[in-house]
């Protein structure tokens, strides 16, 4: 079989296909219900051709994340403009929470732990820090910027403060194992780290 050759023009306008589907089809039906049929459809190209664009579903997948990554920063910007508190910690860690439970990909991705692991495999150093600009710094900002004030705990470097708050995120993945308490276990949850990172000066 001849390879297709494709214009810079088309290589753009049918990755950007890809993505688009992608993203639409991985946050209804999830990475191992799509088909590659379903993925290359829109974009008009062969399934041999897929793979001229990207090597597997779960990096298309992880291209979407990483596309995705500026709409997720947009929506915790607000809170991270706040003085540090345990009220404003609280905040960012329930902010976190929401797009995990509520944006339609994350959601279908943290409720599935099978498909979280096949995408993490292949997120490497690149991929991080291609993600780094728009959700870890403007939170390891915050939480500098809290600990040079002495409102957050200056006993752990920022890096390890942002670790114990991302924890929540198990909360959410696993979810099924509360039940009826899993709210109550979240707010709990959130406002013990909130309060545990913060110095008297921030109560």
């Amino acid at each position: 079989m001849v390879a297709v050759a494709f214009t810079d023009e088309e290589r753009a306008r049918i990755t950007a296909d890809l993505l688009d589907a992608a993203e639409r089809l991985y946050a209804s039906q999830g990475l191992k219900k799509t088909s590659l049929e379903e993925l290359v459809a829109p974009a008009g190209i062969s399934k041999a051709s897929f793979y001229a664009f990207f090597d597997s579903k779960e990096t298309l997948y992880k291209e979407v994340m990483l596309r995705r990554a500026p709409l997720i920063a947009e929506r915790h910007s607000a809170v991270f403009r706040r003085p540090a508190s345990v009220e404003s910690l609280a905040e960012v860690m329930r902010a976190m929470t929401t797009v995990l439970t509520t944006d339609p990909f994350y959601r279908r991705l943290f409720t599935h732990p099978d498909e979280l692991q096949a995408v993490s495999r292949r997120i490497g150093a690149q991929e991080i820090a291609r993600v780094t600009p728009y959700i870890m710094t403007p939170l390891l900002e915050y939480i500098a910027k809290g600990q040079a004030q002495g409102v957050i705990t200056r006993d752990v470097e920022p890096e390890i403060v942002m670790g114990v708050m991302r924890t929540i995120g198990l909360i959410v993945m696993n979810r099924h194992m509360y039940g009826d308490i899993y709210d109550a276990v979240l707010n709990a949850t959130i406002n013990a780290i909130a309060r545990g990172m913060v110095t008297s000066n921030g109560d």
